[in-house]
């Protein structure tokens, strides 16, 4: 039987995940590590696993986010990576959210990643694989129902983007975003268990999916670290979905049973 080959492209490099004590940022914490990276995980709340280098600290608060990213490059000794994932939900209308939760929201989705980016840019000037992956989603590119605040958040993340992949190519720093379906993640978890009907909530979700699950955050993972690895230095001011084909596809109904 072939045994499986692990990759080990990112050995040498050091990586910042923010939003990597859960879901996504977790699994892509782990994913770089087993490839070979050093990876600082930074996060509000305490990281779960040994073998990261686990920093505390809101990307709403500035100072902390230039305390915890100098501490992430006295111990990593450089930085190679940054991984945006930190960012929050929020479900409704233009109607259900006050002014209050729009400044919220945007503040950690789209300002957050702009305070650790800003910290963490002179260290990536100086290494010779730099490279930001940011996490935008599905709501970017579509019109999900009652994601209007955070949709438009990651709309932001999506632009934004762009212009970072711009801003700073002449500093040989790679910009790129990935976008992810409906992943199953603790955020998406307690969602389902505010709404009415968790069970039939869940089987909705599932059903706009055209592969007809929930995507994996190991599988967005993947991707990030694709974008993130040296193999993919042409790569830059791109959007990459993972999403079982939500966004391009178009597949005619599933027959019942």
């Amino acid at each position: 039987m072939a045994q499986e080959t692990v990759s080990r492209e990112l050995v040498g490099l050091c990586a910042l995940v923010t939003g990597g004590a859960s879901g996504i940022g977790l699994a892509t914490a782990r994913e770089l590590a087993s490839q070979g990276a050093t990876v600082a995980v930074l996060d509000r709340e305490a990281c779960p696993e040994p073998g990261f280098i686990a920093l505390q600290a809101d990307v709403t608060d500035d100072r902390a986010v230039r305390a915890a990213v100098e501490e992430a490059l006295t111990r990593l000794g450089g930085l190679d990576i940054l991984v945006n994932n930190a960012g929050i939900g929020a479900v409704g209308t233009i109607e259900d959210q006050t002014d209050e939760e729009w400044h919220r929201v945007l503040d950690v989705n789209v300002v957050g990643l702009v305070r650790v980016s800003r910290a963490a840019l002179p260290a990536l000037r100086a290494s010779q694989n730099a490279a930001i992956v940011n996490l935008s989603s599905i709501g970017a590119p579509l019109g999900l129902y009652r994601r209007a605040l955070y949709d438009a958040s990651k709309g932001a993340v999506h632009s934004l983007t762009l212009a970072m992949a711009a801003d700073h190519l002449e500093d040989g720093i790679r910009v790129n975003c990935v976008v992810p379906g409906t992943a199953d993640t603790p955020w998406v978890a307690r969602l389902l268990a505010q709404a009415a009907d968790p069970e039939a909530e869940r089987a909705a979700l599932i059903a706009r999916q055209p592969h007809g699950r929930l995507v994996r955050p190991e599988e967005v993972a993947s991707a990030i670290a694709f974008l993130a690895s040296p193999r993919s230095g042409s790569i830059t001011g791109t959007s990459l979905a993972v999403d079982g084909g939500m966004t391009g596809l178009r597949l005619p109904p599933r027959k019942a049973g």
